[in-house]
């Protein structure tokens, strides 16, 4: 049986495209013609022997096999550059601060620790996982070298707005929701303790709404919100990052909730031009960052998918 060997220049065009959303864009980004782009992609269906796009109108959607393939060729891309990096890196030391929500801290943090320091044993992490507020007061003292934060419209010296996230009603992944417009009775609102760029979010859509609402419980932590949640004590705000199997986000029409606005994600950094092993760290966090958004993207169900994300099923492509 012939062993295939796929070309990582050709997966690295592929999925630069389908992150862009337009072949041509990913062409003038890789400084490739458009033909050569267009052999490319017909030698990675070559490769995989099966079609990884068919047409779709004037466009091309990606097969079963593309979005099986597309999936493998991140996965591929990221080994790479975490081998290229740690042969070209083996010097780099000291020691990186990093901040960040605890949305992210069972989702992202692992991953993004264990491929820097795979990469780079030499060097120390420092993880802090705080609230949005604190993040923002160690970054901006030199506590922290980056944290990476929802957006309040707060701008420090050196921060980067990687996108925007959508909210979500959230409740109890088992049973009914627990509360119905149609009741009459206020809303029983989980929240965390104040200040909270969500709670602040769902207490202004349900007064937009003209729905009346109640502090159910209010915790200092993610954890014992989601604990409440899931015992239905109320009902939360929270993005579909980071959410535990015992919670799972509503359909707001189903119980009468407002739709909900989306929520900005900043990567904030302490320096103009972080120390290596920070700037290493940054571009890992923002890789991690697109793929726990991507893993949103497909499990979510509601057409309002995030800005960050690239969905695939169903997309339409122009062809080259």
């Amino acid at each position: 049986m012939r062993r295939t060997i796929f070309d990582l220049d050709v997966l690295r065009t592929f999925s630069t495209g389908m992150e862009l959303g337009n072949f041509a864009k990913a062409a003038e980004r890789l400084g490739r013609s458009t033909s050569a782009v267009s052999a490319q992609l017909k030698k990675l269906e070559e490769q995989a022997g099966t079609p990884i796009f068919r047409k779709a109108g004037r466009g091309l959607v990606l097969t079963d096999a593309g979005e099986t393939m597309l999936g493998y060729a991140r996965r591929l891309l990221e080994l790479n550059d975490e081998a290229a990096a740690a042969v070209n890196s083996v010097e780099l030391e000291g020691w990186v601060r990093l901040g960040l929500q605890e949305d992210f801290g069972e989702t992202l943090l692992p991953d993004v620790l264990g491929r820097f320091a795979r990469a780079h044993p030499k060097v120390r992490i420092e993880a802090r996982v705080v609230r949005n507020a604190e993040l923002l007061e160690r970054v901006t003292s030199g506590k922290l070298d980056l944290a990476l934060a929802w957006s309040d419209a707060t701008l420090t010296a050196h921060c980067e707005r990687i996108g925007e996230v959508p909210m979500r009603w959230i409740g109890p992944s088992e049973g009914p929701p627990g509360w119905q417009a149609a009741s009459g009775e206020p809303m029983p609102l989980a929240s965390l303790e104040a200040p909270c760029l969500l709670r602040s979010a769902a207490t202004k859509a349900l007064d937009r709404a003209g729905i009346s609402w109640r502090l159910a419980f209010v915790s200092p932590s993610l954890g014992g919100l989601w604990a409440a949640t899931a015992a239905g004590l109320g009902l939360t705000i929270r993005t579909p990052i980071g959410l535990p199997a015992k919670v799972r986000p509503l359909a707001p029409e189903t119980i009468g909730l407002p739709d909900l606005p989306k929520l900005g994600l900043v990567l904030h950094r302490a320096e103009a031009e972080p120390q290596p092993a920070a700037a290493r760290l940054a571009e890992l966090v923002l890789q991690s960052v697109h793929g726990a958004l991507r893993g949103v993207a497909a499990r979510d169900l509601s057409p309002e998918i995030s800005a960050l994300t690239v969905r695939t099923r169903g997309r339409s492509f122009e062809p080259l």
